[in-house]
């Protein structure tokens, strides 16, 4: 099932990426620009600023007052956000493709000039206000710790993995606007960053804006080499068990997976081994822990796939009121086994496959998804053309591999285990290693 999306393909001198896919189904465009700056490119003791520059990139540059790329979006109409994660941050813009001028030189005038609007006040309240996300999202609602909890075991202690994209709010702290500016200037150059446009476009139409718009940005100096860092799976279980102010048990199992490639099929091999498993409701664990045990109340598996060293597997089952988070844990851990000794039937595999091919669809088929997924192929491997062949890259994964993926990184001794267990009344929350 190769798909056919036009692709052209520019690079100014600066070295600014960019690539073109037009759709004139309907009258609107997407801009997005992705940079190759994550968590893993911060260095230790200043986590954290990756993810700030992601608020801080809509707090004004040079020419445009702090809140004013806001109104001008939302003046003609459009969509527009911001991501962190760990590999790369994006900024996209989806709006009428009138506007699309109007969106490039907000971006460019911000990857040109933001570092000379940058101020100790406005330093001061982002984080304050990534305090305030901090708290909402993570630390004073039930179960958000779990991811951090769950990198600390997966990963080591200096692994740029290690840490939550969201960073250490002391490092945040800790932070002077010098070092916030010098990251700006290192990483937010145009050697550093993909310029995806589709929709309603002309690839001509594009290569001629981005010229205009960001072709007199400076280069900038090339930013430091992170070295990627694969770990084999773990050489033994390791677990995380804490009773908190929660309503039910909650079982995570984590695994190391291998990196993110465009030519291995391993990654996809795993990531079919998890939705056999545990992929929703025609998996293993579904059946098993859900419809036979009603110990559960779902089951969910998710691939986050990583370029710098080992991408991220894991398996999430919150438990029905009275059920036993132990339980659970032994029947994961059995069909893990049982996979890795006989592999998927053929059925469970074009399942999986075709659940896996679905997700994919439905991104790519929309003017946003397809801009972020050409930036990131373009970014990550230097071939946003890997969008066509992608649903014929997971139709390939035999039953074989599947097996081979669950035997090597999905074993029940390579596992992080996280639980989360709601706490005695009138006993004060505790959580052992």
């Amino acid at each position: 099932m190769t798909l056919t999306y036009p692709i052209a393909r520019h690079q100014l001198r600066n070295g600014l990426r960019v690539v073109a896919s037009e759709d004139h189904a309907t009258p609107a465009a997407t801009v997005h620009i992705h940079y190759d700056v994550g968590s893993r490119h911060e260095a230790p003791g200043r986590t954290g600023l990756a993810h700030l520059f992601e608020h801080l990139m809509f707090e004004g540059s040079a020419r445009v007052p702090p809140g004013e790329h806001a109104l001008l979006m939302q003046s003609c109409g459009a969509v527009f956000n911001g991501g962190t994660a760990t590999d790369l941050t994006v900024y996209f813009e989806h709006l009428p493709a009138g506007a699309l001028d109007l969106a490039l030189w907000l971006e460019a005038d911000r990857m040109a000039t933001h570092g000379d609007a940058l101020t100790q006040e406005l330093l001061d309240t982002q984080r304050a206000v990534i305090t305030q996300e901090k708290h909402q999202r993570y630390d004073n609602v039930p179960y958000g710790n779990i991811g951090e909890r769950l990198l600390n075991l997966v990963y080591p202690s200096g692994h740029p993995y290690h840490h939550p994209v969201i960073g250490s709010l002391a490092d945040l702290d800790n932070a002077t606007l010098e070092e916030v500016a010098q990251f700006f200037r290192t990483w937010y150059i145009p050697g550093n960053a993909v310029l995806a446009v589709t929709g309603d476009i002309t690839p001509e139409q594009v290569f001629t804006a981005a010229e205009e718009y960001f072709g007199a940005i400076p280069a900038g100096a090339v930013p430091p080499g992170v070295p990627v860092w694969v770990l084999e799976p773990a050489g033994g279980q390791s677990r995380d068990d804490a009773a908190e102010p929660v309503p039910v048990p909650m079982t995570t199992l984590g695994f190391r997976l291998p990196p993110n490639s465009a030519t291995d099929p391993e990654i996809l091999a795993c990531d079919l081994a998890l939705r056999v498993v545990a992929g929703g409701t025609p998996s293993r664990a579904h059946e098993r822990l859900v419809r036979e045990l009603r110990a559960a109340q779902q089951v969910q598996a998710l691939t986050d796939p990583r370029i710098g060293g080992n991408s991220l597997g894991t398996i999430t089952v919150p438990a029905m009121p009275g059920a036993e988070a132990g339980a659970i844990e032994k029947e994961l851990l059995d069909l893990l086994d049982a996979l890795a000794a006989t592999g998927p039937r053929e059925d469970e595999l074009a399942r999986a496959q075709a659940a896996a091919r679905c997700e994919l669809l439905a991104t790519v088929s929309t003017s946003q998804g397809r801009a972020f997924t050409l930036a990131y192929s373009a970014a990550a491997f230097g071939d946003p053309e890997l969008i066509n062949t992608a649903p014929d890259r997971i139709a390939a994964i035999t039953p074989g591999q599947v097996q081979q993926a669950a035997a090597r990184w999905l074993r029940p001794d390579s596992a992080a285990i996280v639980t989360t267990r709601p706490a005695q009344p009138g006993r004060e929350p505790s959580t052992e290693e």
